[in-house]
C-alpha cells in the first residue's frame, strides 16, 4: 500500500474537515505497522507546520473497545499544542467531523521515560502531577466504520484536549478507586472508577512508555499523557456542555458551538 497517499489524505481531512472513506476496506493488506507508519508522517507534517508536540494519548484501554475492534492491546495518538483547548475555550464544531467526548486522567511527567522494562512504580516516580481532562476524539473516516489499524493511522482518532485547572500529586491519590462523573447539559450521563483504564490508568502509562521503545522513542519531561477513557465516550453537538468530575480532584468543563 501507498502509505504516503494515505497521509496526505488523512491530513487533509483533518485540516478541512471532512471525512474518508474506511482505509483499511480500501487497503485490506494494511498492517499496524503501516498504520503507525502513516501517523508518523502525518506528526512530522504537523511539526513542519509549526506545531509542538506535548504529549500522547492512549485509547483503546478498556476491555470492551477491545472486544469490539478485536484486539488485546491499547493504542496511541500525539498529541500537539494546538489541539490543547484552554477551558473557558468554546469548542468549534466546524473543525470538527463526529466529535465524542471522554474523561480521562491527564498525566505530567517531571522527568523521561523510555522502556523496554518501564513499571507502575516508574511512573510513579515520574509524574509530576494528575489532572481531570476531557479529550475530544474525532474521526476522519465516515461514520466511526474504523478497526484498530484506521484509528492508529488517524492519530488514534483524537481532536482537541481540555485539562483541568487543579493539579494533584499522584502520591495523593488512589487512581484505582477515584471516581469520576460525566455530566452533559447538567445531567449525569455516566460514572466510574480508574479501574476501568486496565486496572489503573498508570498501567496504560506503563504500557505506552514500553510501546514507544519498539520506534526507540522516550517520552520527555513535561510530556502530557492521556491515559484513557474512564466510561464510553459520548456524542457531542453544537451548544452540549461536558463536565467531567474526579472524586476530590476538580473537574473540567467543555462547551461546543
Amino acid at each position: 500500500m501507498d502509505c504516503k497517499k494515505v497521509a496526505e489524505n488523512l491530513y487533509k481531512a483533518e485540516k478541512e474537515s471532512f471525512q474518508i472513506n474506511t482505509i483499511s476496506t480500501e487497503n485490506p493488506d494494511m498492517t499496524v505497522e503501516d498504520a503507525y507508519q502513516i501517523q508518523l508522517e502525518n506528526v512530522a507534517k504537523k511539526v513542519a507546520d509549526g506545531e509542538k508536540i506535548i504529549g500522547l494519548k492512549v485509547g483503546l484501554t478498556s476491555k470492551p473497545m477491545q472486544k469490539l475492534l478485536g484486539v488485546n492491546e491499547p493504542d496511541y495518538g500525539h498529541l500537539t499544542d494546538k489541539m490543547l483547548l484552554p477551558e473557558g475555550v468554546v469548542c468549534l464544531m466546524k473543525e470538527l467531523n463526529q466529535p465524542k467526548v471522554e474523561g480521562e486522567l491527564a498525566f505530567c511527567l517531571k522527568r523521561p521515560l523510555k522502556g523496554p522494562g518501564v513499571t507502575i512504580a516508574d511512573v510513579y516516580n515520574a509524574t509530576d502531577w494528575v489532572a481531570p481532562a476531557i479529550e475530544i476524539v474525532d474521526s476522519r473516516i465516515k461514520d466511526w466504520k474504523i478497526k484498530l489499524v484506521d484509528t492508529i493511522a488517524d492519530n488514534g482518532s483524537s481532536a482537541k484536549l481540555v485539562l483541568g485547572s487543579k493539579m494533584t500529586k499522584i502520591e495523593e491519590i488512589d487512581m484505582r478507586l477515584i471516581g469520576m462523573n460525566m455530566e452533559k447539559n447538567g445531567e449525569l450521563l455516566s460514572s466510574g472508577t480508574g479501574a476501568e483504564v486496565w486496572g489503573n490508568p498508570a498501567a496504560a502509562v506503563v504500557w505506552l512508555a514500553n510501546k514507544l521503545s519498539q520506534f526507540d522513542i522516550e517520552m520527555k519531561a513535561g510530556s502530557i499523557i492521556l491515559s484513557g477513557a474512564v466510561t464510553a465516550a459520548e456524542a457531542a453537538n453544537s451548544g452540549d456542555v461536558f463536565t467531567v468530575s474526579f472524586q476530590g480532584m476538580g473537574s473540567v468543563t467543555v462547551k461546543f458551538e
